[in-house]
């Protein structure tokens, strides 16, 4: 159920987001399909493959995702136009590089073919292939492996967090009940994963200092927001946490 920022011109919409997976990510904003002219604005197709390619083999670290199909409704039953349905940020990973080197050692890529995945929204380069939306991208773009449809079951990458993310006061410190448009963003949560570390220079990781369980502080514009079953959640790079809260 995702809705997302994308790259290229956007419009705004009336409909509920459409459905991704079991996640929607926000805000939501919906945005001119690629390839198409609308209202006099141009927006850069996909590579289209050839059909007499039968294979793309990503290099080194990149992997090749083939993106979870557009939804044609919102959640209520109404029928998007093309010129406002969403492309996900979702998919299944096909093909993978590979991997990084460091020195004489190649460190191979961590994600599986047939991994389903969740990636950054403006990453990778957008490609046709075999008729289905495809896109490269690099490993390092790929927020985390999501096996379910819920968020919280969300495997992050590297040096990425997943973070529920704290309700928002009802009321300020006098007292006065504050209205939802009035409410204050958080940027406080709790950490619910964390990724493997970075890769350091000699290909070894490091494992990240911020533990599940600890409730932090961190940047109010960074990463990419999901709402969940249960509430929203965000998923930021560890360099983006600010302070750990006890």
């Amino acid at each position: 159920m995702a809705s997302v920022h994308l790259t290229g011109p956007r419009v705004a919409v009336a409909a509920k987001p459409a459905a991704l997976g079991g996640l929607r990510l926000t805000p939501a904003s919906l945005a001119v399909p690629t390839g198409r002219r609308a209202r006099g604005l141009v927006v850069r197709a996909a590579t289209v493959v050839s059909p007499k390619y039968t294979s793309v083999k990503p290099l080194g670290d990149r992997v090749l995702v083939k993106v979870k199909t557009t939804e044609a409704k919102t959640e209520g039953g109404i029928l998007l136009p093309v010129s406002v349905q969403t492309r996900p940020t979702g998919g299944e990973v096909v093909a993978v590089g590979e991997g990084r080197s460091f020195g004489s050692n190649t460190i191979g890529i961590s994600v599986p073919v047939g991994a389903q995945v969740v990636y950054s929204k403006y990453a990778g380069t957008e490609l046709e292939f075999n008729d289905a939306d495809h896109l490269i991208l690099k490993e390092d773009d790929i927020i985390g492996i999501l096996d379910s449809d819920d968020v919280k079951d969300l495997k992050p990458l590297n040096d990425r967090i997943l973070i529920k993310v704290a309700e928002a006061e009802e009321q300020t410190a006098g007292g006065l009940l504050l209205t939802q448009a009035n409410k204050e963003k958080p940027s406080i949560g709790t950490v619910v994963a964390v990724g493997p570390g970075p890769l350091g220079e000699d290909g070894s990781r490091k494992p990240l200092s911020i533990t599940p369980g600890s409730n932090v502080m961190y940047s109010k514009y960074a990463g990419s927001e999901f709402k969940g079953e249960d509430g929203e959640y965000i998923v930021l790079r560890a360099s983006d946490v600010m302070a750990v809260l006890s």
